[in-house]
């Protein structure tokens, strides 16, 4: 019998299946929108279909229930498990960032490794991408494959950069600690954002928040899922004591905004 869920990834190569046009392979996705381009046979022209409608299904028959249980549209809950099981390893001083783009539709995010600061962190080859590549190609980008574990994930970033990985080997117990807490409250359904870009807060209200009254911005990893409604999460150590009012990142902003335009 075959589970009702998907749980083999849609991304650009997958083997599909259509009831009147038979397999085909994806050219193109949108995790957002669920549409796909499909090219079937030996045609020379792709099929754009959308998966809340068509009935596509994988090659083995399983059905792309895209409705009921869409893909994850950001790769953040996957980080988040990944770092975690480094962190578990011995490899502590690996940090996550993720802050929302200005339209609000998408996040970044920015690993690095090494010294815990905030305000200049390190940008290295395939750390950091954005939801909105992520919607059209589910990787990550240092060598892993759509769908990939946490395992899996882990040994193709080791095998991309060994010497950045290194940098992350020793402990940081605070950091460690923040970080298994929050995920234990988020995953699987929700990541977290320390983006400034807080809603509906005022320049004078984010003044004022003192250190115990800050919280982390939660978003769902998928649609479907509702608004988080736990109780607020704390940001990370060093996190709350830095000026909320503006952006403490100028220049990695501009440099990192650089970098994901021309990847």
């Amino acid at each position: 019998m075959l589970n009702c869920l998907s749980t083999q990834p849609i991304a650009p190569g997958t083997v599909v299946f259509h009831h009147f046009r038979g397999y085909g392979v994806l050219t193109a996705v949108n995790l957002l929108s669920g549409w796909v381009s499909v090219r079937f046979g030996q045609e020379a022209h792709t099929l754009d279909l959308c998966l809340s409608s068509d009935q596509l299904q994988h090659a083995n028959g399983e059905p792309i229930l895209f409705r009921r249980h869409p893909p994850e549209r950001m790769p953040h809950a996957r980080l988040m498990a990944m770092v975690r099981a480094l962190h578990d390893g011995g490899y502590q001083r690996l940090y996550l960032y993720s802050w929302p783009k200005p339209s609000g539709l998408h996040w970044h995010w920015h690993l690095f490794a090494g010294p815990r600061n905030w305000s200049a962190r390190p940008l290295r080859a395939g750390w950091f991408g954005s939801g909105a590549d992520y919607i059209f190609n589910p990787v990550l980008g240092w060598g892993d494959a759509p769908g990939a574990s946490t395992a899996e994930l882990i040994q193709a970033l080791a095998k991309f950069d060994p010497e950045g990985l290194s940098h992350a080997l020793g402990r940081d117990a605070d950091h460690s600690a923040w970080f298994a807490a929050t995920c234990d409250v988020l995953l699987p359904g929700y990541a977290y954002s320390f983006g400034w870009e807080a809603p509906n807060v005022s320049a004078a209200t984010a003044a004022s928040a003192t250190p115990a009254g800050a919280a982390l911005q939660v978003m769902p990893v998928r649609q479907g899922l509702p608004a988080y409604g736990g109780a607020p999460l704390p940001l990370a150590p060093g996190l709350q004591h830095l000026d909320r009012t503006r952006s403490i990142f100028p220049s990695l902003k501009s440099g990192a905004e650089c970098l994901l335009r021309g990847a």
